[in-house]
């Protein structure tokens, strides 16, 4: 384990594991590193995977309490990827992990070589069909797990994967840091600036997603100029787990933009 500091002194956890091309893996909300678990480990296969705990979670410390905004989390971001000593890394975004990733990419264009968002949105819209439908809202509140799981993954992979499910929904964190988690989700817009992404960018998107439905994905592929949009069909808000099919369209995204 590893960690680096973060502007106002937090310490951030984080760990390594493969070789190539870096790949820096930036985790949803009050959600560790470990929870990427099982892909984490495939991508390891073909790059240098690097994961690290969001302030407040899991092994990092949790720093000032007016850091955790997703502008100021892609601060931390930057960090992790200085201490790994990487100039630029391809950078994966699940959830409010893609909200804190379109803020790296707009603000350090040149530490992020291609963007993938799964699962994202460039914020609150008006459009009530953009929003979480109310009992999914419920259900993330609550931080019942059982609740939660139909809403991320497929019943089939659950209960194939008792293991990597407990670990993604059983990060270590206080309701101090997990209130924070979610007021910075919530409070994400970075629409009017999206269209300063310069990094060829995919984007992910479950078309049964309830938490944040396909729509936001249309939005951003209209926003940012060099993005390409798959819909997945059938797949919640934990499609980078549930659907390891798109980590080979992630390779085949990067080979591409890289020859």
């Amino acid at each position: 384990m590893n960690f680096a500091e973060a502007s106002d002194g937090a310490e951030l956890a984080w760990t390594e594991a493969g070789e190539g091309e870096p790949m820096l893996l930036i985790a949803g909300q009050a959600t560790a590193m470990d929870g990427w678990g099982p892909t984490a480990e495939l991508l390891s296969r073909s790059c240098r995977v690097i994961r690290f705990d969001h302030r407040g979670i899991g092994r990092s410390g949790k720093g000032e309490a007016d850091r955790y905004t997703t502008r100021l989390l892609a601060q931390d971001a930057a960090a992790v990827l200085s201490a790994a000593d990487v100039d630029s890394a391809h950078v994966y975004g699940h959830s409010m992990g893609g909200r804190i990733g379109q803020w790296l990419a707009i603000d350090y264009p040149r530490k992020v070589r291609t963007l993938i968002l799964a699962a994202t949105s460039g914020g609150k819209l008006p459009d009530s069909a953009a929003g979480p439908d109310k009992a999914a809202l419920d259900a993330l509140v609550s931080g019942d797990t059982s609740r939660l799981e139909p809403l991320f993954f497929d019943a089939e992979w659950v209960r194939n994967n008792p293991d990597a499910t407990h670990t993604f929904f059983s990060s270590r964190a206080s309701a101090w840091a997990k209130a924070r988690h979610f007021r910075a989700s919530r409070e994400h817009d970075a629409w009017s600036e999206l269209g300063g992404i310069t990094a060829p960018t995919l984007i992910l998107h479950g078309t049964e997603d309830r938490l944040t439905p396909l729509p936001n994905a249309l939005l951003l592929r209209q926003h940012i100029a060099r993005s390409v949009l798959v819909r997945v069909p059938g797949a919640g808000h934990g499609l980078h787990l549930d659907h390891p099919e798109t980590i080979e369209w992630i390779r085949e995204f990067i080979e591409r933009r890289s020859s």
